[in-house]
């Protein structure tokens, strides 16, 4: 089944992949990767771009 697309522009700056895990190659007791999660500092984690605003010049 087709996915529909989103009438809203996606970020330049992470392409809509806005969060990210990085690991730092150590384990936690269970086993589990130690990670940190770094969110688009362009989007604030929603992967869309922000409409563009007018600027209005004159008096």
């Amino acid at each position: 089944m087709p996915l529909h697309a989103s009438n809203r522009r996606v970020c330049r700056h992470c392409d809509g992949f806005c969060v990210v895990a990085i690991t730092t190659g150590g384990r936690h007791r269970d086993g589990s990767r130690v990670l940190f999660r770094v969110v688009c500092h362009a989007c604030q984690g929603t992967g869309h771009a922000a409409p563009a605003r007018i600027a209005q010049a004159g008096k």
